[in-house]
């Protein structure tokens, strides 16, 4: 299947970066343009992960598709937390997109959809992609890989490590893999997808059925924001699989408006 066209938005400007302690940071561009075609497909998509639009209509109730998407599904733009919550979720939902369209993997998509609160982070793994060897067969070779993201679009944040940050809570992930992968599995049966639930259940006893694992850490920024100093800063020797940890930035011009103008188009376009 082709790329969709905002992932051909994303591009490796061949800039590799060095940690703290001799890691490689892959630096990517998101040149965003104003086609207004593929920002409709982009916003239809996106809307996706928190919502199917087959089954918004029975969700909404008596609300309009907007309203129910405003004031229900997405975070908000104007409460003290939504803006961040709005650019934590835009930045990993472009990560699953990553692993997905970039880099092959089978990214079940269902984080977004099960928030109790708009304005919070779902617990758990933020990105999980499955690559299989030989598909429909189980082989040692079977790739599990998970995302930390997190997002530097504000001033507030200008000056924090952001790659140290999401390195920070990608330590954490072999921790939580087992229960991320529980909640995968149990919401695909759930959808009744008994198929996608088996390529779940393959990587749920790795002592017995093992495969391969790999780490990422992933750190997005508007340009304005992006500093090679602090990135640079970064440290991944308390990572407990560094040999196995990715590092990744992508940054891109105006990335919060980007992100607040994909949240309206979204809701106005259901």
């Amino acid at each position: 299947m082709e790329k969709p066209i905002w992932i051909q938005w994303l591009v490796d400007t061949g800039e590799r970066l060095q940690t703290a302690d001799g890691k490689t940071v892959e630096v990517w561009e998101f040149r965003h343009t104003d086609d207004q075609e593929a920002l409709s497909m982009w916003a239809t998509h996106f809307r996706n992960h928190y919502c199917s639009d087959r089954q918004i209509d029975t969700l909404r109730g008596r609300r309009s598709r907007k309203d129910y998407l405003d004031t229900v599904k997405f975070p908000s733009a104007t409460t003290k937390l939504g803006p961040s919550i709005r650019a934590g979720d835009f930045g990993e939902i472009l990560v699953a997109d990553y692993l997905q369209w970039i880099l092959g993997y089978w990214v079940p998509k269902m984080r977004w959809s099960s928030k109790f609160s708009r304005d919070s982070s779902p617990q758990g793994c933020d990105v999980i992609g499955f690559r299989f060897y030989a598909p429909g067969n189980t082989s040692p070779g079977d790739l599990l890989t998970i995302f930390e993201a997190k997002t530097c679009f504000s001033s507030s944040s200008s000056r924090r490590n952001r790659l140290q940050d999401a390195v920070n809570d990608s330590a954490k992930d072999h921790i939580r893999i087992d229960e991320s992968l529980n909640y995968l599995k149990q919401r695909l049966i759930d959808q009744g997808d008994q198929n996608d639930a088996g390529k779940v259940e393959r990587f749920q006893n790795p002592v017995d059925v093992p495969y391969q694992e790999l780490y990422g850490a992933a750190a997005l920024f508007t340009d304005d924001y992006f500093h090679v100093d602090v990135v640079s800063e970064t440290d991944t020797h308390s990572h407990p699989d560094r040999d196995n940890l990715i590092l990744l930035v992508i940054r891109g011009e105006d990335m919060m408006r980007l992100a607040h103008e994909l949240y309206r188009r979204a809701a106005d376009e259901a």
